[in-house]
């Protein structure tokens, strides 16, 4: 949304009593993860149990198969396969005697619910997860990650319910650390645990060869393992009856922007980005662009209204799907939605590389002058190229995000670029879109 006089703008977005809110999926298939129409409550173990949680595992090799065959994906971000990691994780915990599984639930993206939705609503679904995956890694030894106060009552009391025996006597600890941006990055979920800042190490070692205590640890998205309960109960086959041959399933998309209150939906990989729009209610010719990914995917111009959401289409058009988070630009400059995003990046950075630290700085000084149109074509060529060689560098992907951003503005919104260094935005001159974590989704409770 754009503010006059710089005044920061946030939407809100209440996820435990709020009828206001919509969480709902594409019409045409039952959804996986959202559980139908839910309650502005907990799934308690009853509810459940009785849409066949907890199915008995007849065999943890068999299930594994059935995730390699399925093609899984994280959904942390990275759209990694998760059967490449729990294999990996499980071949190297053998010797070692033990394995070690996280749920990442450490939700650092602004732009993002989803993971949050699932902990604080359907917290037995990622429970079950995490139980399987234990059980294809051999665990002996498994932690839910968060930050969310009311994501870790959630969990406790679904703990609670289950007891341990329905782990296999593997003990489960809920693990609190601070929010941030970078704290759910895997390194830093690992580096917390075993005592230390909750800040990313340098990679190698990487957590399938060294993580909690040493041992082989998989660190997977909780949205990930939640998909585990249904691929046990319905098989590779019928997991993969929605989306696309690479990108298969459905999944969770944050959408924000548009001056609309977030929602979340639950849509199959594939979805033509048009019909994303049409069930938030935003008309086509409103579109400016989006911001792809949460922060991290970068900038897509109006293009996106040719793209299908999933992973080989975005990387096609040079960004990318990441976490599922959607900012739709409609009304508001794209250089300013930029600026925004890198000065969001200066602030989040650990402070520990410094390329990343001068890096975020430096880039996100040219976007505000950019943006305030006292910015040079020096500075623009400079933005270009700190945007190509900062790429890869850092202890964690913050500065890649960072990158992203600055060459995807380049690149995608050149004309609105060259406006700004002109002074002749006619957007930015009525008031730029200016947010400390723009197109955040504040979750709010109550009691």
């Amino acid at each position: 949304m754009r503010k006059p006089n710089g005044e920061v703008g946030s939407e809100v977005m209440e996820t435990s009593a709020a009828p206001s809110i919509t969480i709902a999926s594409s019409p045409g298939f039952t959804p996986r993860l959202i559980g139908g129409q839910p309650g502005p409550g907990r799934e308690d173990l009853t509810a459940y149990r009785g849409l066949g949680g907890y199915q008995p595992l007849a065999g943890a090799d068999e299930l594994l198969g059935e995730v390699e065959s399925a093609g899984l994906l994280g959904r942390g971000g990275a759209g990694f396969p998760l059967a490449v990691k729990l294999r990996a994780v499980r071949d190297n915990g053998r010797p070692a005697g033990g394995a070690i599984v996280v749920a990442n639930g450490e939700e650092g993206e602004p732009a993002s619910i989803k993971d949050r939705w699932l902990l604080r609503h359907r917290p037995h679904l990622i429970l079950d997860g995490l139980r399987l995956a234990t059980a294809m890694v051999n665990a002996d030894r498994a932690y839910v990650y968060v930050s969310d106060p009311d994501s870790t009552s959630s969990v406790e009391a679904a703990l609670a319910e289950v007891g341990p025996e329905v782990f296999g006597g593997i003990a489960v600890e809920v693990w609190n650390v601070e929010p941030g941006y970078i704290a759910g990055e895997e390194t830093a979920a690992v580096r917390a645990i075993n005592g230390g800042p909750v800040k990313p190490t340098d990679k190698p070692p990487r957590p399938f060869q060294e993580g909690v205590g040493g041992l082989p640890t998989l660190v997977s998205n909780v949205e990930t393992l939640a998909n585990l309960p249904y691929l046990l109960r319905h098989g590779s086959a019928d997991y993969r009856s929605l989306g696309t041959s690479l990108s298969p399933g459905s999944f969770l998309v944050t959408l924000t922007g548009a001056g609309r209150p977030p929602a979340l939906y639950e849509v199959p990989h594939g979805l033509p980005f048009t019909e994303l729009l049409a069930l938030h209610g935003v008309s086509p010719n409103e579109v400016r662009g989006a911001l792809l990914g949460g922060y991290f995917a970068g900038l897509l111009d109006r293009r996106v209204l040719d793209a299908t959401l999933d992973h080989e289409t975005l990387r096609g058009l040079g960004c990318g799907l990441g976490n599922g988070a959607i900012a739709v630009i409609t009304d508001d400059c794209p250089v300013a939605v930029a600026a925004s995003v890198l000065a969001y990046f200066d602030r989040e950075n650990a402070g520990q590389c410094g390329s990343c630290f001068n890096g975020t700085a430096a880039m996100a000084a040219v976007a505000t002058a950019l943006r305030d149109g006292v910015a040079t074509d020096e500075d623009v060529a400079r933005l270009r190229r700190w945007s190509v060689v900062l790429r890869g560098r850092g202890a964690c992907a913050t500065l890649d995000a960072a990158t992203n951003v600055a060459a995807s503005l380049l690149d995608k919104f050149a004309d609105e670029v060259g406006s700004h260094v002109d002074n002749g935005c006619q957007t930015c001159q009525v008031g730029a879109f200016v947010a400390d974590r723009p197109y955040e989704v504040e979750a709010v409770s109550h009691a």
